[in-house]
């Protein structure tokens, strides 16, 4: 198949040596044909092709361009009828012989069956391994082996997969997921990580108790805020760091101060220690000096009223 060398196909043009675009090369194998891109501005590297175009063009459609269709189907009878006149055209130059008389002797028998099997289509990309061992395809992360933290890996997705390439050797496969989320494998994580498979809600919850109530809420409500618990776990696990370095009292009011004001995170609770606001006495509403009265401030109480219906 011979062909320019448009941006789609060709991935790195080169007069000698050109680099097909990766997919694009895929299906030239799955089907069993060649690419041979053309040279950049040599229409006659590919001649027969470009005269190709041309014949179809003088004998198909000028035949066409005063007659009028009402319907696709009607359209296409009457192409395949001019294309089987073509084909039955005696050629100069060729003894006579017709396009369907060549392709016969020719090209017929040198012609293969079709796969078994659809070519399946799939897009390579690169991405770059997180700190947490994850890549990200489209806003699912999906765990590598941790080895290749900060490395740059190819990434072929179709689908229904995910194939996870180093060097041109495949590292793993993933199922596709079509929404935001994790998918991680124990074997890809450091032993370090692999303790934390050992945690559950419930432990984590009840070892938030052993610092006080507020904490075990706090930890309960971390976990319940993320779609998979799975994902609070390294919060719940920072609280347990930081009941180490400030003490279990002040983690005990931070995390009271944290249900308060709804904050759901170990960062929070982290800079209300580093900056003492755990000391200070938390503000309710009740503690609040009352509203200066005014024309137009209503109160809740108006939006709760029944409006008059119109009659």
């Amino acid at each position: 198949m011979s062909q320019d060398q448009l941006k789609p196909g060709v991935r790195d043009a080169c007069r000698y040596e050109p680099i097909l675009q990766r997919t694009y090369e895929e299906w030239a194998a799955h089907y069993g044909t060649v690419i041979l891109p053309a040279r950049p501005a040599k229409p006659r590297d590919k001649a027969k092709v470009e005269v190709a175009v041309q014949v179809a063009q003088r004998w198909i459609l000028a035949r066409l361009r005063h007659e009028t269709f009402f319907s696709l189907t009607a359209l296409n009878a009457r192409i395949s009828a001019l294309l089987d006149e073509l084909n039955a055209r005696p050629m100069k130059g060729y003894a006579g012989q017709t396009r369907r008389d060549l392709f016969t002797r020719f090209d017929q028998p040198a012609l293969r069956p079709l796969p078994a099997e659809r070519f399946v289509y799939t897009e390579w990309r690169q991405a770059r391994v997180n700190i947490d061992y994850h890549i990200d395809v489209e806003r699912h992360l999906y765990s590598v082996p941790h080895r290749l933290i900060h490395r740059t890996v190819d990434v072929r997705v179709s689908a229904t997969t995910v194939e996870v390439f180093q060097r041109g050797t495949r590292i793993w496969v993933h199922g596709r997921r079509h929404h935001p989320g994790f998918t991680t494998i124990p074997e890809h994580m450091p032993h370090a990580h692999r303790a934390h498979l050992e945690w559950s809600p419930s432990r984590l919850i009840r070892w938030g108790a052993t610092l006080g109530p507020q904490t075990a809420a706090l930890v309960e409500q971390i976990l319940a805020s993320r779609p998979h618990p799975e994902q609070g776990y390294r919060s719940c696990l920072g609280l347990l760091r930081l009941a180490k370095q400030y003490g279990p009292e002040r983690v005990e009011a931070a995390s009271g101060r944290a249900v308060a004001v709804g904050a759901r995170s170990y960062r929070h609770v982290e800079a209300m220690l580093k900056h003492g606001l755990d000391r200070l006495p938390l503000e309710t509403t009740d503690s609040l000096p009352p509203r200066p009265g005014h024309a137009n401030v209503r109160g809740p109480a108006y939006y709760q009223q029944e409006l008059p219906h119109a009659e």
